[in-house]
């Protein structure tokens, strides 16, 4: 990967993919479909936590954008997603699989989350973060990608 946005992009879209996987099963294979759940939820918490740890500070100090701005909005949208995903998850543990519309919620928030860290953040981020700033965040990106899915596979 050689661009913030590459590598996000893809996460993005494995991220849909297990959502969309506990959602096909979710009606008749719930084992399967709570796995698919148990790995979107993990991803996305890694997926939030690099945005937050690894991405937003650098470009804060870069922008001057503290407190302000598209990672503000970014991570008002991250609490809101989580609290989604909770709710779903809280559903689950309860054994209640009707989740339609806390599905939908999540899928609205979550397209236009992703629509704008796509066509806005990604790309700022990759113009704000170059050389050797940007080669180390994706460095540290692909070793805790690895180290995840290597515990994974344990």
């Amino acid at each position: 990967m050689n661009t913030i946005y590459d590598f996000l992009e893809r996460d993005h879209r494995r991220l849909d993919d297990l959502f969309a996987g506990f959602r096909k099963h979710k009606a008749r294979d719930p084992e399967t479909a709570l796995l698919c759940f148990t790995q979107f939820k993990r991803g996305l918490d890694r997926h939030i936590r690099w945005e937050e740890e690894l991405l937003f500070p650098p470009f804060e100090n870069a922008t001057g954008m503290k407190g302000y701005g598209p990672t503000a909005v970014m991570r008002d949208e991250h609490r809101q997603i989580h609290w989604i995903v909770d709710q779903i998850e809280q559903q689950l543990l309860h054994q209640v699989w009707e989740t339609d519309t806390l599905e939908a919620q999540f899928l609205e928030v979550m397209g236009m989350h992703n629509s704008k860290e796509e066509k806005i953040l990604y790309p700022w981020l990759d113009e704000q973060l170059e050389g050797p700033a940007l080669a180390e965040i994706l460095r540290q990106l692909e070793h805790t990608a690895q180290l995840t899915e290597q515990a994974a596979a344990r």
